[in-house]
């Protein structure tokens, strides 16, 4: 179909047009667009960098990518301060590079997910400049959350808010006559201005931004700060300091109000009007797992992302426990879970388990876990290759907000955003097309041995184990459709459960080998040692490791 956008191609459901809910099992790729693959050689990654590795996705064996903002942007937060929300960054290409992406992506099967960002906009965005260069109290001001200070002379900021990146959520405006004036709410940097919710004209915007890509294709939204629209009533003080800390674990007047839920009713309208099952994803804190499955309410949005999970630490009682609450959790409105192990804001989870060879052996024992369980799955680009986080990079180099917001004492969230190697012994290791380019960010000589080309023929590699893992996953009806249930006891440090009649997997977590008693076959093991077994008798799995087995029919 086509329109005035010029509408590329969706992917659908079956010929007999049932939907076929893909999003519940599905495992989405995320690209952080600078860090993929630069095919104009300027060190910074863009669409026809990733448009030109698609089939390195589609041989990897995942069903959608999810790509980072590209939208034009002064890229003070990676492109997540938007200055348009309906044009592509020039550092990324343009339209036709979009459009060509998801063309060339539903060619090979792959669905494409975009993020849209509508708690802030970037300082730089026209509706910004607009409102302050008008005076208090006029319509281009109720676009943002603007308010007169406290004290004498409005000196003092409206409440006590402090920003994520650090310091207090609060600037103050310089009026157009030169004076202090009003000042504007920013939930993160200075230059992401937060946007008023409750003022008509951001919906009807947004709701018209969402359409303009729908128009082009894209698969679904990945919502970022979804958690954050709606404010309390008044915009109370919180009467605490180290506000930030409490992010998912407590109650804060500007995250997680009630009020987000009507938004994503009319969203999930927009997208159900949409032929090919297009998605919501919300990257939303919550204090708990329930208040979590609040944004999966059948006529709100299809996904969460678990940050309950991904922040839980190398423990199999700990591990065991979140499970069981987010399945049970998304379970009760009838939603998928979702499993990640890192992403761009987090530090990569090799390191996170241990670093070294200990932190490598848990993430490929983690991967199996993760591909094993009910429900949708993310995978960060360059964790199939086993990544670490970059713990060295030079202060000069540091791009994040966080590094200068909290007066350089956090060096924020780069570590996990340099651009991944795929060939070579040297930087750029093929990310860029010219070997002399420099990449944004400098990539450790360390990693030559860990690129897609030294990986790629290495059946023992963790790149050839997520192969092996996404072959089976997509192969195997057990994997598809049947619920989890559990052989270990609680407490044990050996997490083993069921997936239908015929499909096991256990994690040993403990520092110990375990002896099993395996009756089938093994089908992928995260020590590539363990795969020769097959028939009935004990299995050593040692620790940090984790096993597939298919059971015997009748055993």
């Amino acid at each position: 179909m086509t329109d005035q956008h010029g509408t590329t191609a969706v992917l659908t459901g079956p010929a007999n047009g049932m939907p076929t809910q893909w999003w519940r099992t599905a495992v989405i790729y995320q690209i952080y667009v600078r860090s993929f693959a630069d095919a104009d050689s300027d060190g910074i990654g863009d669409l026809a960098g990733v448009r030109g590795k698609l089939d390195y996705l589609a041989e990897l064996g995942v069903d959608a990518v999810w790509l980072t903002p590209f939208y034009v942007s002064p890229m003070v937060d990676g492109g997540y301060d938007v200055a348009d929300y309906r044009a592509v960054d020039p550092i990324f290409g343009d339209l036709d590079d979009a459009k060509g992406l998801i063309g060339d992506a539903h060619e090979r099967g792959l669905r494409v997910i975009v993020d849209i960002v509508p708690n802030h906009t970037s300082s730089a965005h026209r509706w910004f400049r607009e409102a302050v260069a008008a005076p208090a109290g006029s319509p281009a001001r109720e676009r943002y959350l603007l308010r007169d200070g406290k004290g004498g002379g409005g000196g003092v900021a409206p409440n006590d808010w402090e920003s994520v990146f650090g310091g207090p959520a609060w600037t103050r405006v310089t009026e157009p006559d030169g004076t202090a004036g009003q000042w504007y709410l920013h939930l993160f940097d200075p230059e992401q201005p937060d946007l008023n919710w409750e003022n008509p004209e951001v919906h009807a915007e947004f709701e018209d931004i969402l359409r303009f890509w729908l128009d082009l294709g894209v698969d679904g939204f990945r919502i970022d700060v979804a958690h954050g629209m709606v404010k309390a009533e008044g915009l109370p003080d919180t009467g605490t300091i180290d506000q930030i800390a409490l992010l998912g674990s407590a109650e804060l007047p500007y995250f997680d109000q009630d009020g987000v839920h009507e938004i994503y009713r009319r969203w999930r309208g927009i997208l159900d009007s949409y032929p090919g099952e297009r998605i919501g994803v919300a990257e939303a804190w919550a204090p708990d797992a329930d208040r979590l499955a609040h944004y999966l309410r059948p006529d709100e949005l299809h996904q969460a992302f678990n940050f309950h999970y991904v922040q839980t630490d190398w423990s199999a009682a700990d591990l065991r426990s979140v499970i069981d609450a987010s399945l049970e959790s998304a379970g009760r409105v009838g939603a998928p879970s979702t499993w990640v192990l890192s992403n761009h804001d987090l530090a990569r989870h090799v390191t996170r388990y241990g670093d070294g060879e200990v932190g490598l052996r848990r993430a490929r024992a983690a991967a199996l876990l993760n591909l094993a369980l009910p429900g949708s799955v993310y995978v960060y680009q360059g964790e199939e290759l086993g990544l670490p986080e970059v713990t060295d990079l030079p202060d000069e180099a540091i791009a994040d907000p966080r590094w200068e917001r909290s007066g350089r004492t956090e060096r924020g969230r780069d570590g996990c955003r340099v651009p991944i190697p795929w060939s070579g012994e040297s930087a750029p290791f093929g990310f860029s097309t010219d070997a002399s380019a420099s990449p944004w960010l400098p990539q450790p000589d360390r990693w030559a041995g860990l690129s897609v080309a030294a990986q790629q023929d290495d059946p023992s590699s963790i790149l050839s184990l997520y192969r092996d893992a996404l072959r089976l996953r997509a192969e195997l009806d057990e994997l598809k459709t049947a619920p989890l249930h559990w052989f270990s006891e609680p407490g044990a440090q050996v997490l083993m459960f069921g997936r239908g009649d015929r499909f096991t997997c256990a994690v040993n977590f403990g520092p110990d080998p375990v002896e099993l008693d395996v009756t089938g076959d093994v089908l992928l093991a995260s020590d590539p040692r363990l795969r020769s077994h097959g028939g009935r008798g004990s299995v050593t799995l040692p620790a940090d490791t984790a096993m597939w087995w298919r059971v015997t029919e009748g055993a």
